[in-house]
Order: C-alpha cells, then sequence, then structure tokens
C-alpha cells in the first residue's frame, strides 16, 4: 500500500533534483525550463498527495490550474526561446545577459 509518506518522499526527491538541477546547470535555457517544470510537476504531487489523503478534491482541482498555468509558461518560455535563438545563434545563458530594445 502507498501512504502518504511514500508520496511526499518521492515529491521531496523531485524538488531535489529540480533545485539541483538550477543551481548545477547554468548555461542552457532548456534545461533550466525543465527544471522549473519539474518544481511545478513535486508542488502539484504534494496537492495529490493531500488531497488524496484527506478525501478532499479541492488539491486536485488547484493542480488543473497550476497544471495550465505551468503550459502556458511553457509555451511563451519556449516561443522567447526559438525568437532568441534566430536572433543571437545561442540560447546559452551567458550569451543572453545583453538586453538591447
Amino acid at each position: 500500500m502507498i501512504t502518504l509518506g511514500h508520496m511526499l518522499t518521492l515529491s521531496g526527491v523531485l524538488f531535489a533534483l529540480a533545485v539541483a538541477g538550477i543551481f548545477i546547470n547554468r548555461k542552457n535555457v532548456i534545461l533550466l525550463l525543465m527544471c522549473i517544470e519539474l518544481l511545478l510537476l513535486a508542488a502539484n504531487f504534494n496537492f495529490i498527495a493531500f488531497s488524496r489523503y484527506l478525501g478532499d478534491l479541492d488539491g486536485q482541482v488547484f493542480v488543473f490550474f497550476v497544471l495550465t498555468v505551468a503550459a502556458a509558461e511553457a509555451a511563451i518560455g519556449l516561443a522567447i526561446l526559438v525568437v532568441l535563438f534566430r536572433q543571437r545563434g545561442s540560447i546559452n545563458v551567458e550569451d543572453l545577459n545583453e538586453m538591447k530594445g
């Protein structure tokens, strides 16, 4: 039987991997976006775990809103990256430190 402790442990591991990925990877913007998505997944997993544990559907409904925002964030982030790659030829974070209007 899967308990609340198992689910929270898995969520903590996902969160730790995402934070480690953000701190270790400082060059690739796509990997940074993937780590942010993994952070949101860990938070959603907590909502689902507590929703199941408490027998309430509020956490699961909140997950749908978070997933909607995450999908919009990913779509807009990737669109910005495509435009930056077309203009500069690179998506490295170090190359993107200048903003020109």
